[in-house]
């Protein structure tokens, strides 16, 4: 079946609006408690009828799964819990056939420590395959090469008594790190990247993609205060106390995606987009994207915090702007590995809040990623350490609780057995809170966040501007954040509040509210003055000339 995707071309990301499934908890579909590619394929008109432009797999690969699919045994299989090759090659065509492009993930930086290429490695010091994981000989003490710690906690070196060394892991020791300094590993990553390709695939979100490259064997340097922003690290996590100067965010990382974006270019219309955990992750962000021969865009943990104050988000979005020059970011407030969003900003069960945090995120200048789940406006569920699988959250209970929350499985009907997610008892407990958000609750009540998720994003697709234009931000005032975006002569003011009080702002006499504009887009334009309700969006059409400038 030939179908023609989209309506932007080989161009078609810039501005896309790309849906995340968490594919372990979206449809069970042969009874064993575990979402799969078939259950996906079942959703299909579910996802397309959101308005979105793709959908971003996470892994779905031959994996142990001691990190749910992130610490991969075979790039080229999928694993059966999942399906089968031919269960995928039925996804991509089903999901074009709906002009929806397919994204997954791929899991560059390790692999399992189950992958072949590791079990010919770690076998001797001589083997053609020994240098293709990061080995290190212990000081001379028999402690690690460097203090470089594990995402996880604890060291970021294991021992390993084959070689009688060490063995670099970012993540869990089962997660041993490729060495990029190896050309074969750097030819053998772009085979597997080439395998998806040909299958059909319109792109790659790149798991942390600055972690490929290590620099030299040097301790990193103690910070003055532990951050978390950068990885979504917690401070009772010790990798926060460390300047990651030599462990990652290498200057040979560059080539390599170098290698990798020539690659992706030899098949017009694919795409990438990397994730970003750095402590300059917005220099990084503008370094991967810039000069259109690297990432295609890339995005961060700093729309995944805590911190939503309007200023903090203006902040760090004109900065992107300052820094990030011809490049293109990607936006997220939520994903698989930060607490849900209508808690993590204090929105549980705010419709009025949900609304406006969706409608700052599709008026940005950039891509969206939106995660399964935030189109209901779910709350992280609230589990027991006995009901954790994360091995972070076992690592660090009880002060972080882990992924799990994030991760429960979607609901699709109030009143079925498991929320119409399974029948079988699933991976993951299904709140009962989460019955009431179901996708079939909110499709009988036009007042749900379901319907206002699915007319801002089809609003979004018609107004150009916000799709690919330029973006201007005005000082904040009385906790409404102001920008304007520019494209081909179309100007559109948008202004948010983020306070719980009505404001009125002047505004130009030549702003026109928008006919096109759904009901959630609440302010009103009159006479120079603008008038929001409390968390209230407003969206106009002004003239570009100077006289009309937004004084605010």
């Amino acid at each position: 079946m030939t179908t023609q995707l989209g309506r932007q071309g080989s161009d078609w990301w810039r501005g896309a609006v790309i849906y995340q499934i968490y594919p372990r908890s979206f449809q069970d579909t042969n009874g064993d408690g575990i979402g799969d590619l078939k259950g996906v394929i079942e959703r299909l008109d579910y996802i397309a009828s959101l308005n979105v432009d793709a959908i971003w797999l996470s892994p779905f690969f031959t994996s142990p799964m001691k990190d749910f699919g992130y610490d991969i045994s075979d790039y080229r299989g999928v694993d059966p819990m999942f399906g089968s090759l031919e269960d995928f090659d039925r996804l991509v065509e089903a999901a074009h056939a709906r002009g929806l492009r397919v994204t997954i993930d791929q899991v560059l930086s390790h692999t399992s420590d189950q992958h072949p290429w590791f079990t010919e490695s770690r076998a001797s010091r001589d083997n053609p395959r020994a240098d293709w994981y990061v080995w290190a000989d212990a000081r001379p003490d028999g402690s690690p090469p460097t203090n470089w710690q594990s995402v996880f906690g604890g060291s970021a070196w294991q021992w390993d008594t084959r070689r009688c060394q060490y063995y670099l892991h970012n993540f869990l020791s089962s997660q041993p790190d490729l060495n990029f300094r190896t050309p074969e590993v750097v030819e053998a990553i772009l085979g597997e990247v080439r395998f998806w390709l040909e299958r059909g695939v319109d792109g790659f979100r790149l798991d942390a993609v600055n972690f490929c490259t290590h620099g030299e064997l040097r301790d990193n340097p103690p910070r003055e205060s532990s951050a978390e922003g950068f990885l979504g690290v917690r401070p009772d996590n010790p990798y926060g106390f460390q300047l990651h100067h030599h462990d990652k965010t290498q200057p040979e990382n560059l080539a390599f995606l170098e290698r990798l974006r020539a690659l992706l270019d030899e098949y017009p219309g694919t795409t990438s987009v990397g994730e970003v955990g750095d402590d300059d992750s917005l220099g990084v962000m503008a370094a991967y994207t810039q000069g259109g021969k690297r990432l295609h865009m890339a995005y961060s943990f700093d729309l995944l915090g805590e911190r939503h104050d309007p200023a903090f988000l203006r902040d760090t979005l004109t900065e992107m702007e300052a820094r990030i020059g011809d490049g293109w970011p990607c936006w997220a407030l939520g994903n698989h590995d930060v607490t849900r969003l209508a808690s993590r900003w204090n929105a549980e069960g705010e419709a009025a809040k949900l609304r406006l945090y969706l409608a700052f995120l599709l008026t940005q200048r950039g891509s969206i990623c939106l995660y399964q789940g935030e189109e209901l406006g779910l709350p992280e569920a609230s589990l027991t350490f006995e009901q954790l699988v994360d091995p972070a959250g076992i690592t660090f209970w009880p002060a972080y609780k882990g992924r799990d929350g994030c991760r429960t499985p979607l609901p699709w009907a109030a009143r079925a057995e498991q929320a119409g997610f399974s029948k079988a008892t699933p991976w993951l407990p299904i709140p009962e809170a989460h019955r009431a958000l179901a996708v079939d609750r909110q499709e009988e009540d036009p007042e749900a966040l379901l319907h206002a998720t699915r007319a801002l994003l089809a609003f979004r697709r018609g107004q150009p501007a916000l799709v690919k234009g330029e973006v201007h931000y005005h000082p904040i005032r009385d906790e409404v954040l102001c920008l304007e975006r520019h494209y081909q002569g179309q100007r559109l003011l948008v202004a948010l509040n983020f306070s719980d009080q009505a404001r009125e702002l002047p505004a130009p006499r030549a702003a026109q509210a928008l006919d096109a504009a759904p009901e959630l887009v609440n302010g009103t334009w009159t006479n120079g003055r603008l008038r929001l309700p409390p968390y209230g969006i407003a969206i106009a059409s002004c003239s570009t000339e100077e006289d009309q400038a937004w004084d605010v």
